[in-house]
């Protein structure tokens, strides 16, 4: 069996009386893209400190490749390459002069870097850009000048700390699809950070939900929803020509466990997905299909389920669990 690249065992942070992070217990595996999702104030940045141990846990303790992040900080930093959610260059340098110094920072032989540094800005799409000032340089620019700065010292996991704030929509299209091709040319292991829902989902391979320092759930979107929603984890939406009798016990649909039907529009849940069968049923009685849909999961709803289910196990905390929930919502 595999061993995990990243391992959190109990980690916890305390702030005086305030839990940033409570009893975390998570492991990551070489080349996954992890996304660790939750508003902001959730202990996500405090996870990731922990991480790279740049502040101590209060208990437990945070592995990167085998090695203790707090005992062992600095051989750590040496095989992860971490962006935080603001990434800071020397303006009036151009970007392959800003690399050059990050290489040179990072210990690379002064007759090999600049070349290095050219292979990364190609890397990450910033060719036709190496002689410009950073200055010049849009967000997604500097987001790609970013993870070259990460990559330059060929780390096995990169840790990105809300890396899509502040872009466009077509800037976060190409923000993580570069991700998502690094990811699998070298096999990297990333940990990303966000409250942007969707955004996860489009790129990691699995999600953690985290809300005020626990982690609730982790897992991919299949094994959530099949979790959160076993009373009907399958639902299509049959659409037909014609309206039909709202007579739900005149329907025999093997598998069916529930059956709504509303004038032209039938949906129908269960167990299995019963689709082709669904379909067949329908042309064989005569109907005419116009269309049929599955309906599908996404992190908006499995995050307010678990949510929700968090509020009803945690009645005290109610309050601000759905301050924390109102400001997930909004981004």
């Amino acid at each position: 069996m595999e061993q995990p690249i990243i391992e959190m065992n109990g980690l916890t942070k305390h702030y005086g009386s305030f839990k940033a992070v409570d009893n975390l217990h998570l492991s990551i595996n070489k080349g996954e893209i992890f996304g660790l999702l939750g508003p902001n104030g959730a202990g996500k940045s405090t996870t990731i400190l922990m991480l790279l141990g740049l502040t101590i846990p209060t208990a437990g303790e945070a592995r990167i490749c085998g090695i203790n992040a707090s005992r062992n900080p600095i051989p750590v930093k040496r095989k992860v390459g971490y962006m935080p959610d603001n990434v800071g260059f020397y303006n009036e340098l151009t970007a392959l002069e800003n690399l050059i110094y990050i290489g040179r920072l990072n210990g690379i032989p002064e007759k090999e870097v600049k070349n290095i540094a050219r292979e990364m800005l190609v890397e990450v799409g910033l060719e036709t850009a190496i002689n410009k000032k950073t200055g010049t340089f849009s967000r997604g620019m500097k987001q790609r000048l970013g993870l070259a700065d990460v990559l330059i010292k060929q780390p096995e996991v990169i840790i990105l700390d809300e890396p899509t704030l502040g872009l466009d929509p077509a800037g976060v299209k190409d923000f993580l699809e570069l991700i998502r091709q690094l990811n699998q040319r070298q096999n990297l292991t990333v940990l990303l950070s966000s409250h942007h829902l969707h955004q996860v989902q489009q790129v990691c391979n699995r999600v953690g939900i985290f809300v005020a320092g626990h982690l609730l759930a982790e897992g991919n979107i299949e094994t959530l929803t099949g979790n959160l929603f076993k009373t009907a984890p399958y639902v299509v939406q049959v659409t037909l020509k014609t309206a039909i009798m709202p007579d739900v016990q005149a329907l025999q649909l093997p598998g069916a466990e529930k059956i709504t039907i509303n004038g032209d529009v039938i949906e129908i849940s269960g167990q299995e997905d019963i689709t082709p069968d669904i379909v067949r049923y329908f042309v064989h009685k005569g109907f005419d299909v116009t269309s049929v849909q599955k309906k599908t999961y996404g992190l908006d709803e499995i995050y307010q389920q678990y949510f929700e289910n968090n509020l009803k196990e945690n009645a005290p905390n109610e309050k601000s669990g759905r301050s924390f929930f109102g400001r997930f919502k909004k981004h």
